[in-house]
């Protein structure tokens, strides 16, 4: 895959978008992830691969991928090529030790 994200119709209106985050290190950050992106009515399923930093998102429609990435974001994990202060390395963090007690 190139770029930072990539996204296929399935049928209708559902999407699956392959997305690559910066600050993915582990099971934790995994957990908090699949947990919070679950959360959203339109997601039907979200798989989180540590090993290349990825998660894929099947969801409806695709003007919800820009909710999909501002959650991430703000849970610490942008989108590579986005903005990645400190604070937001910080977020990770703190979403990966959540992550790790649920």
């Amino acid at each position: 895959m190139e770029g930072r994200y990539e996204s296929t119709f399935i049928k209708n209106y559902i999407m699956k978008s392959l997305l690559v985050l910066q600050n993915l290190k582990c099971t934790g950050c995994a957990s908090t992830i699949t947990s919070k992106l679950t959360d959203f009515d339109f997601v039907h399923s979200v798989m989180v691969d540590v090993d290349t930093s990825t998660v894929e998102v099947i969801y409806d429609h695709e003007t919800n991928l820009p909710f999909l990435q501002d959650a991430l974001r703000k849970l610490g994990y942008p989108i590579v090529g986005e903005a990645n202060p400190i604070t937001t390395k910080a977020k990770s963090y703190v979403s990966c030790a959540i992550g790790k007690i649920n």
